[in-house]
């Protein structure tokens, strides 16, 4: 370690002599030579997909656009009243324009501001580009916006991506939450703000090896110079009502760029469930059956904050502070169950009923320090990051049983008391050099450090006479101490037909946990390797070929590995498995292009040692325990064909089909268990801008998710239904938005289990049908200098969406 740390100080001393910034400056006049003051002037890549630098016009109507790369791109100018002007330019070196003449259009303002909707979905070869801004789906949050995007499918707390579990990034930081946690700050956070979410299935070694697939939210910021803000409101109606509010606010001068966001909901959200257990005796013939009628209803307040600040020390240098804070002061969580136990042939045995009020108190802090430094021609980026998370629950159990006459025998109750504290410390250092115009070098360390410190006591409680006894065999304590050390390179290379990139990225991972209650310790070192390369060809402007490899790794969760037990009630228990070894995948694509309109592709995953939290029953005690472990092997392949075009100026059209088969393997101690199932997860998507000023946007989605498998469960049919709607009033600074949800009333998963002496069906009725109502108001502007010139929020507004469209 000592050696590879000398060896990348000594290269990265030696890549830092490179480079050069390149910038292009200019005088914008009208044909009277009168300069303009607050043109827009924007920069962006070739192909017009991305803004790289935008910047306004000062009262002598010069621009100076610095620390761009050499390279060809498009220059924008518009004003409003004027044409706009377009100019292809290959960067080698510092270009001066001198001056640039535009010319007054004779129509009116409306007539020059007719805007032309962009692509809603861009396919790239390692990723899918979801651009929400300025459609319906911002009007939502940001779990709704998860759901529409092409590729995600989220079930309850669960988010996948082909079988896979991503990694969510937002603005290219990672989110260090659990899935429940995750699914908590998606909901309570407006998605008014984000550009576009990136679903990246190929990421380069630059990502943690833990990032097999990321989606990264891209917020959106001020490119021009001034302030601009919004307040919304939302009323969501499902089974019961639930409230969202919240503001955001964008301001940028010379010197510093200030983004802030905050949201307050209020939620009520209910489950229902149908499940059934058929107990087996040793014969593998049915014993007994037990049926379970769940109610399951959530209430919680939840505030969310996200900000960034970001300090143009200089030209070459950027200090940027960032946080998001997830705070949730009330959070109650009650189980209402009806379990009826029937005899083999069908006879009314017994019954229990069992009431779970729980109570939590929870907070998540994340705050992030990032430094950026231009050189002449290459980069260097320094992050430090921390997050404090902090967790309290007490939970109360009370079951009552019944005989086989349904009469009362007698009551059982305990309570639990469960806290957890975490601290993760990460820094990192990235440093980017474009060895040419065709090629760039990525070099980066990383050092992550997690400490968890949890504890679990369970009482029984007796009703007589309130006493509580300590449950010790239930009562534990677990310490977690993990820590990564990482380094990668990375280097890709575009020359005439060809794109080739490849990188190697190492990770030294150390665990160490320990429940002293119960003697039980798990200690893991290991060191591994993670290439990752793409190649495409591209047989002329309509046609490519392409090819992916990644191999990542998903370690066990803290979560996990901590033996804690936790009881729903006496029957159904959650528990940990600390001698979880982690996951890795190895990732295959093929892939063609055919026009812009249609590509093909198959792939095939291989998962080594795969964790899935499966329901295991015991025919002994009657217990059902949910429980993760890993299967031996697990093997997912298939076939992709997608195709993205526009059938009018106002109606696009993403669809997608993938046929696949998932085969699961693993030996639960009697012999290994086999299953396969091919299945068919398909996707149309429709966006529509109507009305003569455009500003009618609905978005309507269909995702078919056919009979799948998933833990050794399977899962049938389901229809994911999404429809938003957004129309923008009082001139333009209001938006109001409709959004519904399962309109056909097929989201409910009905899964089964049924191999070896495992038997059991289960119905969740989740509370995803609803109707949202929303409202949005904007305001500010964006200019800082009173001038007659100056053009006020309306006429900005208007040119922020030429520039974005």
């Amino acid at each position: 370690m000592k050696s590879l740390r000398i060896f990348t100080f000594l290269l990265l001393c030696s890549l830092l002599s490179y480079g050069q910034s390149l910038s292009v400056s200019g005088i914008v006049t009208d044909v009277d030579n009168n300069p303009i003051e607050f043109a827009n002037v924007i920069i962006l890549n070739e192909d017009e997909s991305e803004i790289i630098k935008g910047t306004s016009t000062d009262d002598n109507g010069f621009f100076n656009v610095i620390n761009l790369e050499a390279n060809t791109y498009i220059l924008k100018i518009s004003y409003i009243g004027f044409e706009d002007f377009d100019q292809k330019i290959i960067l080698k070196g510092n270009l001066d324009l001198k001056t640039i003449q535009i010319n007054e259009v004779s129509e009116s303002l409306d007539e020059v501001s007719i805007l032309v909707k962009k692509p809603t979905i861009k396919r790239e070869a390692d990723r899918l580009v979801f651009n929400i801004e300025k459609t319906a789906l911002v009007e939502g949050n940001m779990l709704q916006v998860l759901k529409s995007t092409p590729g995600v499918l989220v079930i309850g707390d669960e988010i996948t991506v082909k079988n896979s579990n991503p990694t969510v990034y937002i603005n290219n930081r990672r989110v260090n939450l659990s899935s429940e946690d995750l699914n908590q700050l998606l909901i309570g956070s407006s998605a008014n703000t984000i550009k576009s979410v990136e679903v990246i299935t190929n990421p380069s070694a630059r990502y943690d090896a833990e990032s097999g697939v990321v989606i990264n939210i891209i917020m959106s910021k001020n490119l021009i110079t001034g302030y601009r803000g919004s307040v919304f409101a939302s009323y969501t109606q499902g089974i019961f009502p639930r409230y969202t509010a919240g503001t955001s606010h964008f301001f940028k001068n010379e010197d510093i760029s200030l983004n802030m966001n905050y949201s307050y909901s209020k939620d009520k959200i209910n489950r229902e469930g149908d499940d059934t257990v058929n107990f087996l005796n040793n014969s593998n013939e049915l014993d007994q059956s037990w049926r379970s009628f769940t109610n399951r209803n959530t209430w919680s307040e939840t505030h969310n904050l996200n900000t960034n600040f970001d300090y143009f020390i200089n030209d070459n240098n950027t200090l940027s502070i960032s946080s998001n804070a997830l705070y949730l002061p009330y959070f109650k969580y009650k189980i209402a169950n009806n379990t009826v136990i029937s005899e083999a042939n069908g006879d009314f045995s017994s019954r229990f009923t069992s009431d779970n009020l729980s109570r939590d108190n929870k907070y998540n802090l994340a705050f992030d320090m990032d430094f950026n430094h231009k050189f002449t021609k290459s980069e260097l980026m320094v992050n430090a990051h921390y997050t404090t998370y902090n967790y309290e629950r007490n939970q109360d159990v009370i079951s009552n049983f019944f005989d086989e006459n349904n009469a009362f025998i007698n009551p059982d109750a305990f309570n639990t008391n469960n806290n957890q504290g975490t601290n993760i410390f990460a820094g990192k250092i990235d440093y980017s050099l474009p060895i040419n115009n065709s090629s760039n070098f990525e070099i980066g360390l990383k050092f992550s450090s997690t400490n968890t410190e949890s504890d679990i006591t369970q009482f029984d409680v007796d009703l007589n006479t309130g006493n509580e006894t300590i449950d010790a065999l239930n009562s534990d304590a677990f310490n977690y101490d993990e820590r990564i050390y990482a380094a990668y390179t990375n280097y890709d290379l575009s020359i005439e037909k060809w794109s080739i990139n490849a990188g190697l990225r190492v990770e030294q991972t150390n665990i160490e946990g320990e429940s002293p209650l119960t003697n039980i310790n798990n200690t893991q070192d290991y060191l591994e390797w993670f290439p990752n390369a793409s190649l495409q060809y591209n047989i002329s402007n309509e046609y490519n070929v392409y090819a992916n490899y990644k191999r990542s790794i998903a370690r066990p969760s803290y979560a996990d590995l901590n033996p804690f037990s936790f009881f729903l009630n006496d029957n159904y228990v959650v528990s940990g498995n600390p001698f979880l070894v982690p996951t890795l995948t190895d990732h295959i694509v093929l892939g063609t292009s055919i026009t812009k309109y249609f590509t093909f592709e198959a792939y095939y995953q291989n998962f080594d040692g795969a964790i899935s939290e499966i329901p295991r029953q015991d025919n002994t005690s009657n217990v059902i325990k949910y429980i993760s472990v890993n299967f031996d092997k697990s093997v997912d392949y298939g076939f992709d064909f997608i195709t993205n075009f526009d059938v009018t100026d106002r109606w696009s059209i993403y669809a997608v089909t993938s046929f696949y088969n998932f085969e699961e393997e693993t030996d639960f101690g009697q012999g290994f268990e086999t299953k396969n199932q091919w299945s068919n997860y398909s996707v149309m998507q429709n966006d529509f801008t109507l009305l003569k000023d455009n500003s009618l946007n609905i978005s309507f989605t269909l995702t078919w998710a056919g009979k799948s498998l998933q833990g050794f469960q399977t899962i049938e049919d389901r229809l994911f239904s999404d429809l938003a709607i957004s129309k923008t009033i009082l001139n333009k600074k209001g938006i109001i938005s409709l959004s519904a949800s399962d309109l056909f009333n097929m989201q409910d998963a009905d899964s089964s289990v049924r191999y070896q002496n495992q038997f059991s069906f289960r119905h969740a009725d989740f509370d995803n049908r609803y109707v949202r109502l929303g409202f949005r108001y904007k305001f500010g502007n964006t200019k800082l200098n009173s001038n007659a010139r100056a053009i006020d929020t309306e006429e900005r507004e208007r040119l922020e969406k030429k520039i974005d469209n």
